[in-house]
């Protein structure tokens, strides 16, 4: 059997996706800022994509930048806030300590910047209340920037709270909404976000293009100079047939949210019921407040390297966390900031399921866990020391 479980990583494209690409490689293939004819209908086209994903969001046309993805959107957003704020005094930054680096990096440089950063503790859950985001704004904080769902452990935090918290105090919020478009319903007036980033490869659509939402009146700062596409604020020949495949795949996506939830989700409480059974193991994250498709454990005793070797020689793609950090060998920042330590940080296994996963996939990969699990655990002295008492369980 062979599964792929590592759609938080990326996502096969879908076939709406890649027919709506097609035209614009051949037929329809003019630079859209040209003025002939073959330029102009690419133009068109343009807008319409524009006009559909805004639709998508409930916000206007005009608000949708086109990007290379969540990173550079991420970017985008957080410099673009700081700088306003500088112009009015206010040089303080929340944000939580486990965001995506695209946000964490970006805001480490503008720290160096001068920016007072302000990283929110996260709770053994995973879940930010709006309530200690209002009690860290102050009369000099310019942006918050809460992730919509956490791209490693999966939960779903109070964006509509914690946007109205924002909203009456005169606050920009920006969330990196990368894991949760296509997957969560998205209403960006109703939810209180002035600026969003999303990627297309995390629904179904081409890797290499994402959005950056941002409300009417919030003055972007360039991070790519060189032209005037994107009203002048991202410079670069737009590409066309990345950003029809996105629409295409957002339009897809979000038609099916309740449907693709409906099935999911009972399949992912059956996995994580069934990896629970596993001896000193522990989900992380919210159990309820999560994607659909996420699954996340640490196993006490094993590496993490060494469990998704051994399930890809079982048929089964997965991850220990993000793909941006994969080379790295330090444990995920995600988990540290939860409270797992080194020890069981490392020993960690993200499953994220695509919408069409079957019942029988998902007692398979219960099996094939429990199985490689039980096999590093014999042949580990760590697990040795624990089991003879030598050393203690971390995970009870």
């Amino acid at each position: 059997m062979n599964i792929y479980a590592d759609n938080a990583a990326t996502t096969k494209m879908s076939k709406a996706a890649i027919e709506a690409m097609l035209p614009y490689m051949d037929e329809i293939y003019g630079n859209p800022s040209s003025l002939h004819s073959v330029g102009q209908r690419a133009n068109e086209a343009l807008a319409d994509a524009r006009m559909r994903i805004a639709t998508l969001l409930n916000c206007e046309p005009r608000e949708i930048t086109f990007t290379s993805g969540g990173s550079e959107a991420d970017n985008q957003a957080l410099i673009s806030a700081a700088k306003l704020g500088e112009r009015v005094g206010k040089k303080h930054i929340i944000s939580t300590a486990f965001e995506h680096h695209a946000v964490l990096h970006t805001l480490d440089k503008l720290g160096k910047m001068g920016f007072e950063i302000t990283l929110l503790d996260v709770p053994e859950n995973g879940l930010i209340t709006p309530e200690e985001v209002e009690a860290a704004i102050r009369p000099d904080t310019c942006l918050v920037s809460v992730m919509y769902a956490n791209n490693e452990i999966g939960t779903v935090q109070p964006i509509t709270e914690i946007g109205a918290v924002c909203r009456a105090h005169g606050v920009l919020f920006h969330t990196d909404a990368v894991q949760a478009a296509g997957h969560l319903h998205i209403d960006i007036k109703a939810q209180n976000i002035d600026m969003l980033s999303l990627s297309a490869h995390k629904f179904h659509g081409p890797k290499g293009i994402g959005v950056l939402y941002s409300k009417k009146g919030i003055l972007l700062s360039n991070v790519i100079e060189g032209g005037a596409q994107e009203r002048g604020k991202r410079a670069g020949t737009e590409n066309l047939p990345a950003i029809m495949g996105m629409a295409a795949a957002l339009e897809e996506a979000c038609h099916s949210i309740d449907e693709h939830a409906a099935h999911l989700i009972p399949l992912r409480n059956k996995l994580i019921d069934g990896l629970a059974q596993i001896p000193h193991s522990i989900l992380n994250g919210d159990k309820d407040k999560r994607l659909p498709s996420n699954v996340h454990f640490c196993f006490e005793g094993i590496e993490g390297e060494s469990l998704l070797l051994l399930l890809d020689d079982k048929g089964i793609c997965a991850s220990s966390g993000s793909a941006c950090t994969s080379g790295s060998l330090d444990p995920s920042h995600v988990l540290l900031a939860i409270g797992r330590p080194h020890e069981i940080a490392h020993g960690s296994l993200r499953l994220s399921l695509s919408e069409d996963v079957t019942e029988e996939e998902v007692d398979y990969m219960i099996q094939a866990v429990t199985d490689v699990v039980t096999y590093l655990r014999n042949m580990s002295p760590v697990w040795r020391e624990l089991t003879s008492g030598k050393s203690e369980f971390i995970i009870k």
